[in-house]
């Protein structure tokens, strides 16, 4: 008998599920980008990592964010261009570069490289413009200089520099946490900065290109900060009311627990303190709505992930890839469909060896974790249009928060609905009927099991990550009722036809 009980409703439409939702994020520390996306200047291989493009391509990333972060508040984007002869290697005051943490940047992988690689892998760039230690004239060049055909000295200089058409960059992060490394701003100091980078930024578009141009502001988890400084940015006697298209802000989980080290009562908490994004969302959602609206301005969460106390900056931020990450990260992707109608994008961090990263390097060595396992099973929603789903599930008191068994979310395309669930509970299988109008013994209904037999703290290396693929799952369907069973920590994907 089930214990868990679930009701997809088909007609109850959220908003479509914007490809973008499933970002990813790639920042100058560690060995995210040297050694990762691209051979390391000391390696006797260069250019960038085939065996990593080849994974990233295959996932079908929608869009990435680069160089931070961060790493951006110190960056100025000329050093990373022309000849690498000639580029100067440049201190950064934020983040370091390898495990031996070298205070230095190469600029060996610059503009050029990064848009390359999103040609390469097919994905977007979203560029991240230089607000605490830069100024708008920078901000501005760097647009130019990627999007401009006409005849000026930056225009040339990318043809120069080997791409004769430009790039085309859509998405512009006008700062990076301001409230902190980004300047520590009030909200109102980042407001009357930003609009003065969007005065010029956003003017490029009105005159210079042929297409859009996308600005993101920064937020806060701190959600005053982000009322006050929508409050601030829209009071102005002159221009746009609102020269934003998207709001921002970060969310990092588990900072005080080490999965190897760690008991059943921090696997609870560790998944609380996941699925508190949900709650990120509609307060940040909250702020844009009490001044302007999410119709117009979207929420993205251009930072998220599991970072364990062992990413530090002696480890280059890395830690090792466990299943109870890859399930948080289904939990997470699950949250972002329910919120499907006022979210435009995330980007988890990072992409490459740091963090909750999706694909691990060592040596002449590259594979997927368990989060890049999660991120190709959840990859039909893409582009659906995410439905309401009803979830009974029984849950356990974490602290004085409520841990649920079983979550999921469910999407709609032509005449086939996918549905993705979780089971967060550590101890035990749970027994789970879906309610689906119109399912009968003759519907085709097929799924997929990620983590059915492997432990919470189990970690993924180059030896064994084909034991991390995903199974078949046994499903049953008789009179409007699809039946499965889920392994304890485990991700399911089924697609009803």
């Amino acid at each position: 008998m089930s214990d868990v009980q679930i009701t997809v409703h088909p007609e109850a439409r959220i908003d479509r599920i914007a490809p973008e939702l499933h970002g990813h994020f790639s920042e100058h520390l560690g060995r995210c980008v040297y050694d990762g996306l691209y051979h390391d200047p000391s390696s006797p291989e260069t250019g960038f990592r085939s065996d990593v493009v080849s994974l990233l391509s295959a996932l079908d990333i929608p869009v990435l964010r680069w160089p931070g972060g961060c790493f951006a508040d110190d960056y100025n984007w000329e050093d990373g261009i022309g000849p690498q002869e000639d580029r100067p290697a440049r201190r950064n005051l934020f983040w370091a570069q390898g495990r031996e943490e070298r205070p230095e940047e190469p600029n060996s992988f610059g503009t050029d490289e990064f848009l390359q690689l999103c040609e390469r892998i097919g994905t977007e760039p979203y560029l991240a413009a230089n607000v605490g230690s830069g100024d708008p004239q920078q901000a501005t060049d760097w647009v130019e200089y990627c999007n401009y055909d006409g005849d000026t000295e930056l225009a040339d200089r990318r043809r120069e520099n080997g791409h004769p058409e430009p790039y085309g960059v859509k998405y512009w992060g006008i700062g990076n946490e301001n409230w902190g490394c980004g300047g520590q701003m009030t909200p109102e100091q980042y407001a009357r900065e930003y609009r003065k980078f969007a005065t010029y930024v956003g003017s490029m578009d009105k005159l210079l290109l042929d297409h859009d141009l996308e600005l993101i502001a920064c937020g806060f988890e701190g959600h005053e900060w982000n009322r006050r400084f929508m409050e601030e940015i829209g009071t102005n006697a002159w221009g746009v009311e609102f020269p934003l298209d998207h709001l921002t802000l970060h969310h990092y989980y588990g900072r005080t627990i080490t999965i190897e080290e760690a008991d059943t009562d921090a696997f609870d908490r560790f998944l609380c303190e996941a699925l508190e994004i949900e709650s990120h969302i509609e307060r940040i959602a909250a702020a844009i709505n009490a001044v302007a609206t999410t119709r117009d301005i979207g929420v993205i969460i251009d930072e998220w992930g599991a970072w364990h106390p062992e990413a530090v900056a002696e480890s280059g931020l890395e830690q090792p890839g466990t299943v109870i990450d890859g399930v948080s990260a289904a939990a997470v992707l699950d949250v972002f469909n329910h919120h499907s109608d006022v979210m435009t994008m995330s980007n988890i961090a990072q992409t490459v060896n740091v963090l909750h990263c999706l694909v691990e390097t060592d040596g002449e060595a590259a594979w997927a974790r368990p989060t890049y396992r999660v991120f190709d099973l959840y990859a039909p929603h893409k582009g659906n249009t995410a439905v309401e789903t009803s979830i009974a599930t029984p849950t356990r008191a974490v602290g004085d928060d409520e841990l649920p068994f079983v979550g999921g979310s469910a999407s709609v395309a032509d005449e086939e609905t996918y549905l993705t669930l979780t089971n967060l509970d550590h101890a035990a299988a749970h027994d789970v009927d879906i309610t689906l109008p119109g399912a009968n013994a003759t519907t085709d209904v097929s799924g997929s099991l990620l983590f059915g037999d492997q432990s919470a703290d189990a970690v993924v290396d180059a030896s064994n990550e084909e034991a991390f693929e995903s199974t078949a799952l046994d499903c049953v369907v008789d009179d409007h009722t699809l039946s499965v069973e889920l392994p304890p920590l485990s991700v399911a994907g089924i697609t009803v036809r």
